[in-house]
């Protein structure tokens, strides 16, 4: 015989934000704002000309300077005088800024990675503390449920479940089958 099913009541719409979410969200804008004050001024440099060469204004200006080089140079520009017929100057200075925007690009990328390192390690710290709590709390669990006699309690994923986890041993696994 089948239970009558439950109709699904969706759960209900928090009000907002928890005090330790906002709590949260205000501590990693206070880290963001630290961290842009405390960059060098290279980093600073380096994020200003990736965010502007990223954009479509550079795009813009580059595309109205090297339309008018080239009808310049072709000399479809009637009163100007040509000065680099062969565009061997326009490549060289396309060349020269190339060398300068990826050296600027990658000195923001090397900061956001060390950002990004930073943010992995914070996590794994957070995701190892909660494993341990939940490892703890499983352990409670099945001591309440054993002294209240719960049947439930003798499943046998409970033992696993209620053993640390090694995360060195997770590291070695890891590098073993990417072949280090």
């Amino acid at each position: 015989m089948t239970e009558p099913s439950s109709p699904t009541v969706p759960p209900p719409e928090p009000d907002g934000l928890t005090s330790a979410m906002a709590r949260n969200i205000e501590a990693l804008r206070d880290r963001a704002r630290r961290e842009e004050r405390e960059a060098s001024a290279g980093d600073k440099l380096a994020a200003a000309v990736t965010a502007f060469t990223g954009s479509m204004t550079f795009v813009y200006v580059h595309l109205v300077i090297v339309l008018a080089w080239v009808l310049t140079n072709c000399g479809l520009l009637p009163g100007v005088p040509r000065f680099d017929p062969t565009f061997v100057i326009l490549a060289t200075a396309a060349s020269v800024e190339a060398i300068f925007l990826s050296t600027f690009v990658l000195i923001s990328q090397n900061r956001a990675a060390r950002t990004a390192d930073r943010r992995a390690d914070l996590d794994l710290q957070v995701n190892l503390l909660t494993e341990h709590e939940v490892t703890r709390l499983i352990g409670l669990v099945v001591a309440i449920a054993a002294k209240l006699d719960v049947r439930e309690a003798r499943d046998p994923t409970v033992d696993e479940l209620r053993r640390d986890i090694a995360p060195e041993a997770v590291l070695d696994r890891l590098a073993e089958e990417d072949g280090r």
